[in-house]
């Protein structure tokens, strides 16, 4: 794992101050735009004679907490089934969510609540700014191992900017009704992720193979993450949902939906299967390949659209969100974009992985027992010679 002196002290310099200035930025941003909400300013909400069991908080906070706890358990555990890239998979999936909460605040709060010269912000803006982050971490999921962390924050930087416009076209301008985020977040993470992943391909990436599966306690922690999410989904799905009776649907179906699916996935798993013995790669949802994945489940996996389908077909009001046309629409203008995008995340200077250490962590993370290791290697090396 030896590096040029050079190259060292660069990556030493790249990502703490790309760090620096993305949250030093982030933060003068808020201090100049960002305000409370009526639900959060003290003044707004006690001028209005309200009583506190009426602030949103109150019905709006448990969802919330559901979303938050998929995000960084869910999408964080589901990606550790590569089996030497659990800190990474981890670790970064906690960056690129912790930095895609505060832009995406910015960059939603532009579209949708910009009111007197200020983004209003409460309850409703933390859940979308959640949302959000799962449009990253899908993408993320496609690019796994194979790109470094200063690639993925800047990879963030401009998704997030390219999730609020497409957003606001699908359902500020079109008008479009996307419940559980069918076409703005799943579709657009995966996609982002999967086109991303394609101009960052690199042929050598062979040298790597060794790395690419999965073993048995990395299947186990990434099954974690599929539970997590799968039992979070309800909340996902309903979260932004208009209170009352919609709400209440819009989870009720996504609940029934998801035993259904569950059992269909175990039945498809065990017909397919060799001897009939079930594939835990299937019901995690994530597939491995070259330049298409792993891409995770809440995004293009049969188990997890078909859940997001009848939640969004049996809540209220999802009229025509599959029609072709929307959906041409939104495949039509982003792609230029993302190529234009991968090839910035090419430059050497941003140092990605080399192809023979894909996959790994001791590339970016300190690993326990990885001097001992190498002190041990380095001793049977010299008595064999």
């Amino acid at each position: 794992m030896a590096w040029s002196p050079r190259r060292s002290a660069g990556r030493r310099l790249q990502l703490p101050l790309l760090c620096l200035f993305l949250q030093g930025a982030t933060a003068i941003l808020f201090a100049v735009f960002v305000r409370y909400n009526r639900e959060t300013d003290a003044a707004l909400w006690h001028w209005g004679n309200h009583s506190n069991a009426d602030n949103e908080f109150y019905f709006r906070y448990p969802s919330f907490q559901d979303v938050h706890a998929m995000i960084f358990l869910g999408f964080g555990f589901l990606m550790v089934f590569l089996q030497r890239y659990g800190f990474s998979s981890v670790g970064f999936t906690f960056l690129l969510a912790a930095f895609a909460l505060q832009w995406s605040t910015l960059i939603q709060g532009f579209f949708h609540s910009f009111r007197g010269g200020y983004i209003l912000v409460g309850m409703e803006s933390m859940i979308n700014a959640d949302f959000c982050a799962a449009a990253v971490l899908i993408s993320f999921g496609a690019v796994l191992g194979k790109t470094g962390p200063v690639q993925l924050l800047l990879m963030a930087l401009l998704e997030v900017v390219l999730f609020g416009l497409n957003e606001f076209v699908l359902l500020s301008l079109l008008e479009v009704k996307d419940a559980g985020g069918s076409m703005t977040i799943h579709t657009f993470g995966a996609y982002f992720g999967l086109i991303l992943s394609r101009v960052l391909y690199r042929p050598q990436l062979e040298n790597s193979k060794h790395c690419q599966g999965s073993v048995y306690h990395s299947d186990l922690f990434a099954m974690i993450g599929t539970i997590f999410l799968w039992i979070f989904w309800p909340s996902f799905n309903s979260a932004p949902t208009a209170l009352g009776d919609g709400q209440h649907r819009t989870a009720l179906n996504t609940y029934y939906s998801l035993t259904a699916s569950t059992l269909s996935t175990f039945a498809l798993s065990a017909l397919v299967g060799g001897d009939g013995r079930l594939d835990m790669a299937w019901l995690r949802g994530t597939h491995e390949t070259h330049d298409w994945c792993p891409v995770s489940s809440p995004s293009l996996s049969p188990n997890s659209k078909s859940k997001t389908h009848v939640a969004c077909t049996t809540s209220m009001g999802c009229r025509g969100s599959w029609e072709p046309s929307w959906v041409a629409l939104w495949l039509g203008w982003p792609p230029v974009k993302l190529m234009e995008m991968g090839l910035l995340l090419r430059l050497p200077i941003l140092d990605s992985p080399p192809d023979s250490q894909c996959y790994e962590d001791q590339i970016y993370w300190e690993v326990p027992g990885e001097h001992e290791h190498l002190a041990q290697g380095s001793e049977e090396t010299e008595t064999q010679a």
